[in-house]
């Protein structure tokens, strides 16, 4: 049902003319690469080929302003897994409005979503209050407005898998989210 392939496809129908930006199959580690003198187009690339990591790579991008999206990676530091519990604050920080666009995301597509907190071989992050701090920006943002390319792109993935409008009920916390 949810094939990777057509991910790419809606991605690059809505967004390869307008914002000259390609959702690339990667394979390795995740990246955001502005075009270029060898690339003329912007790259969302995922990793391994994952429908999951294209989700969360996509909502990064659907938050990235104009001058971020200029930048390799959008300008922001990454401090890979094995973080120490200052990193993995600012880790999950910056993290709770892109996860908060993926949750939406993955709900118009009908795929279940999944916090991460990213660093298994790190400090021992706490998993339940960053899951209801995820939650509480999708709520918000389902109150107030997603950003426009995550509502667009939504919109896309609601038409293409006929999933109903988003709702409270999209964005309730199981018990899996906290594990």
């Amino acid at each position: 049902m949810h094939q990777v392939e057509d991910l790419i496809t809606l991605f690059n129908g809505q967004f390869a003319a307008s914002f000259n930006t390609r959702l690339v199959r990667g394979e390795h580690e995740p990246l955001y690469l502005p075009a270029n003198s060898h690339t003329p187009y912007h790259q969302v690339i995922f990793a391994h080929g994952y429908y999951a990591s294209a989700l969360h790579e996509i909502a990064h991008w659907c938050l990235a302003g104009a001058k971020r999206r200029e930048l390799e990676d959008y300008g922001y530091w990454y401090c890979p897994d094995g973080r120490d519990a200052v990193q993995q604050a600012e880790f999950e920080k910056v993290e709770i409005k892109p996860q908060a666009i993926e949750w939406g995301l993955c709900a118009a597509a009908g795929k279940a979503f999944r916090v991460s907190t990213d660093n298994l071989n790190g400090v021992e992050p706490d998993r339940a209050a960053f899951s209801r701090a995820v939650q509480a920006q999708a709520l918000s943002y389902l109150a107030n407005g997603f950003p426009p390319r995550a509502r667009q792109f939504m919109q896309c993935l609601q038409q293409f898998y006929a999933t109903p409008i988003l709702s409270p009920a999209n964005f309730t916390l199981e018990p899996a989210h906290v594990l």
